[in-house]
């Protein structure tokens, strides 16, 4: 197995380069990496149902849909990425056990007593420190799992949302679960960069088919192309998911609103306002947008409703 320590923090990148290899390749790969602050969402969820939207956007944090499934996760550089990349017999692809297990053991070797809890969760005393996702494609399995280091949990609880009841969605929800830094539990390692090392160290030393690899430029090119290609694209981020409707109540110039939305594909099907004659009107011209804040944002100035930053986020 080729084991790859990624340079790039570039969370687009660093997908696209798990795709590429994926699809590509008949090799089987271990690949390490830590993002740049962003919020991974599964390949079967709405974006807006799953993030704090107005967090996100005050907060510039890119919110990026991943090829596996499973439920949303938040990546900063106090988080370590795993990734593993096999070949399985058909019909044994989905082993959520089999490919935690090694880092089970890794965990072990540095003091760390870690469970594998739930359907894809690793945890140290109950606390979750690593959420985990699996895809198919052929005989060939992609698994990849986090593993908090050092990640800001504050900010990782603002990005993700927590109500969701104006939302309704046949999409696959997360759940919820209180996590831990693995810092707070092992005093070892100075920083995630020795973390890290030690980790690709103990795979290097315990399986003697692991072998140390560096991407080619050719494997650099393609996924930068598949980057730009999809993993920045709004059809991809955001239009790709499941439709949804949103119900919402709210207050604008201390009068009563309230709007229902049903989107699908990303675009809003249907739109009702009610509230002031302004509202109502502007509707109508919001049917055939994208639910993103820029369209409506757009649609509101043009009706020379001046909504305040705050106000636009009742949309969502």
């Amino acid at each position: 197995m080729y084991c790859i320590n990624l340079e790039s923090f570039d969370p687009f990148f660093n997908l696209a380069i798990e795709e590429s290899l994926f699809k590509n390749s008949k090799e089987e790969y271990l690949i390490l990496g830590v993002n740049d602050l962003s919020v991974i969402i599964g390949k079967h969820q709405s974006g807006h149902m799953e993030v704090n939207t107005k967090f996100v956007n005050e907060n510039h944090i890119p919110v990026i849909r991943r090829i596996s499934g499973g439920g949303t996760v938040f990546h900063d550089h106090g988080n370590l990425n795993f990734s593993f990349i096999r070949q399985s017999e058909s019909g044994k692809q989905v082993d959520f056990r089999k490919y935690t297990q090694p880092v089970i053991d890794f965990l072990k070797s540095v003091g760390v007593e870690a469970r594998f809890e739930g359907k894809n969760d690793l945890k140290v005393d109950g606390l979750k420190i690593s959420g985990n996702a699996e895809h198919i494609h052929g005989n060939r399995v992609l698994h990849h799992g986090t593993l908090l280091f050092s990640t800001s949990l504050e900010m990782l609880r603002n990005s993700i949302r927590k109500d969701t009841s104006c939302y309704t969605s046949r999409g696959v929800a997360s759940n919820s679960s209180s996590v831990v830094n693995l810092n707070e539990k092992i005093d070892c390692f100075q920083d995630i960069n020795e973390f890290r090392s030690e980790m690709m160290n103990y795979f290097l030393k315990n399986y003697s088919d692991n072998f140390p690899y560096n991407l080619t430029q050719a494997e650099i090119q393609q996924s930068q192309s598949i980057a730009d290609s999809k993993y920045k694209t709004w059809e991809w981020n955001w239009a790709y998911g499941p439709e949804y409707t949103f119900n919402n109540n709210f207050e604008i110039n201390k009068s009563h609103h309230s709007c229902s939305l049903f989107i699908k594909d990303g675009i809003i099907r249907n739109c009702t306002i009610e509230g002031s004659d302004q509202m109502k009107s502007a509707s109508k011209k919001l049917i055939g947008r994208r639910h993103m804040i820029s369209d409506l944002s757009e649609v509101f100035r043009n009706g020379n409703i001046f909504l305040t930053e705050e106000e636009i986020f009742n949309f969502f």
